[in-house]
């Protein structure tokens, strides 16, 4: 079970594309906590900035991306917070896999294709923890690929010589060698089939009970994420809006895009029923609409949608501090 002790905190973080008046704002104001132990979901629609923040997050973002404000705070088990935004490049180097890891999306594109995945394995545990012995190292590697159930036989196999199920596994066992606190795992299951993502996340799940870290998992799949994280984010237009835990936002979703999207997805579970996707496309974000950006796209939009940005939080309707949404319709406008 998650705890309600914070693992990393998200104050307020913006990130840009570009400088000056030509800078696209592709993160706005966003606002997250990932409890030690929890899996806090993150979904949208594709340009929604759901990765833009992953990377920010872990200062991993490529040219022209600049973050323009906020914090980043580390909570590390017995001992004291820190901002990661505030790291040098040498901490920074030893914050990455040892604390935090990525599972990137596209497995293939990820390893690299010309070293055996032995040599990839052993590379991670040899740059942060040098003092082990080859032997220790190796010992470690193996049980790690059999941890996400690749045998120790398959170490020395190159990334084509497995199957995307298998790469996808090695991937994790990577970001999970080093014991970190925090996962995050950028729409790891894409590119598989049905059957391999729901293999590849009920491991996920076992591992997390195992070793306790954290997860911050990224799609674009909103029934994923009903059935396997214990919290879901929504977020639209570089903002989150809506919050909840899971199985509250599955029953009685506040926010009309939240709606919409569970409605784009067949469900898992239960009987049939007709999806219908949402009409129109994302907001460019050179042009972000004036008020609420879903506006545009949302059925039950009314004058004051498109002139005011709503404010994320606690909907007066409610008192339920776990849930918070970001919206004018009568009943979710937040307290205060």
């Amino acid at each position: 079970m998650a705890g309600k002790e914070p693992v990393l905190e998200i104050r307020d973080f913006s990130v840009d594309y570009g400088l000056g008046d030509q800078a696209v704002r592709a993160v706005r104001d966003v606002t997250l906590t990932l409890h030690r132990g929890e899996v806090l979901g993150l979904a949208g629609e594709s340009g929604s900035g759901k990765s833009t923040l992953a990377y920010g997050v872990t200062r991993l973002l490529p040219p022209p991306g600049v973050i323009s404000g906020g914090s980043v705070t580390y909570h590390p088990p017995g001992d004291q917070p820190y901002d990661v935004m505030a790291l040098s490049n040498a901490e920074l180097r030893a914050f990455r896999w040892a604390e935090t890891s990525i599972v990137f999306q596209g497995a293939m594109n990820s390893l690299n294709p010309v070293h055996k995945i032995s040599t990839q394995l052993l590379d991670v545990i040899k740059a942060h923890e040098p003092r082990l012995s080859p032997q220790a190292r190796l010992a470690r590697a193996k049980d790690m690929l059999k941890l996400v159930g690749i045998s120790a036989d398959r170490m020395d196999a190159y990334p084509h010589q497995l199957s995307g199920g298998m790469r996808q596994r090695v991937m994790i066992g990577m970001a999970l060698v080093l014991e970190p606190q925090i996962v995050i795992m950028d729409e790891p299951t894409t590119a598989l089939d049905v059957v391999m993502q729901r293999q590849i996340l009920a491991q996920l799940v076992e591992l997390r009970e195992r070793l306790g870290f954290s997860v911050l998992f990224i799609t674009h799949d909103l029934s994923l994420l009903v059935e396997f994280s214990d919290r879901i984010a929504i977020m639209y237009g570089g903002r989150i809006v809506e919050e909840a835990k899971s199985a509250d936002l599955y029953k009685d979703s506040l926010h009309p895009y939240s709606e919409r999207l569970l409605q784009s997805f067949p469900a898992l579970r239960g009987p049939r029923r007709e999806l219908s996707g949402i009409p129109g496309s994302p907001p460019d974000l050179r042009g972000m609409p004036s008020g609420c950006a879903f506006h545009p796209r949302c059925p039950h939009a009314f004058d004051r949608c498109s002139t005011d940005v709503p404010v994320l939080g606690v909907p007066a309707a409610r008192n339920d501090p776990s849930r918070s949404v970001a919206c004018w319709l009568p009943g979710r406008i937040p307290v205060g």
